[in-house]
């Protein structure tokens, strides 16, 4: 199932790859064709100026000096449109990779099967003291956790699915907050959720993902591939 995925993504991407050729092409014969018309309007008017009163070399030189410059313009614009849709056909293929692979993302979520559920944080220093604390739906504290020193960066943490007295609980959605300190001030964590990627879909938005049960999670959320 999951190599199905990927094959599908991985035909997505080159199509996209193909039509982002085509668009390319298609944008520079529209530049040639304007380049086209203006030099036939320039022959035409100087076919047809007051022999009495004649156009300016000035002026010659000038227009050809715009049409230059639009069209230059107009090669650079589909130059980087092409670059985009590179980039994305790119970014496509690079994240079908990542199917069937757990990742951490911005979130507060834990999902707990079989008896275990993962989460992780971000901190941007050290610190002497950190602890989860997890919570059911009804905000109700289930199990605190402490995990004691933790260096800056990013930590993981497992939760056995038992309670407080060691007792275990049903399986399912849950909520976690972290609370670290360092020297008894306190420390911001950025909470980051769990879960296994399962689908990559290329959008108006870019590139998104299929996370265990959310969907339509862009790259840039993703904190850390396990």
């Amino acid at each position: 199932m999951v190599n199905a995925t990927q094959d599908a993504n991985s035909a997505a991407a080159l199509f996209a790859s193909l039509n982002a050729n085509a668009g390319f092409a298609a944008k520079t014969s529209t530049a040639a064709e304007t380049q086209d018309r203006f030099l036939k309007l320039l022959v035409t008017q100087m076919k047809n100026q007051d022999p009495l009163n004649p156009m300016d070399n000035a002026q010659v030189t000038s227009q050809m000096a715009q049409l230059s410059t639009v069209t230059g313009i107009d090669k650079l614009n589909a130059t980087l449109q092409a670059l985009s849709d590179s980039m994305t056909s790119n970014q496509s293929l690079q994240a079908a990779s990542m199917i069937g692979h757990g990742v951490l993302v911005d979130g507060k979520d834990v999902d707990l099967s079989d008896g275990a559920g993962y989460g992780g944080f971000e901190l941007a220093q050290p610190v002497d003291r950190a602890r989860v604390s997890v919570y059911d739906k009804a905000g109700a504290l289930v199990r605190s956790i402490d995990l004691g020193a933790q260096p800056a960066g990013i930590a993981k943490w497992a939760w056995d699915g038992k309670d407080s007295a060691g007792n275990a609980v049903a399986g399912g959605s849950y909520t976690f907050t972290v609370d670290a300190a360092q020297n008894g001030k306190s420390v911001a964590a950025t909470t980051l959720q769990f879960g296994m990627v399962s689908s990559v879909t290329q959008g108006r938005q870019g590139v998104t993902l299929g996370i265990g049960n959310l969907d339509g999670i862009p790259l840039s959320r993703v904190r850390q591939i396990l």
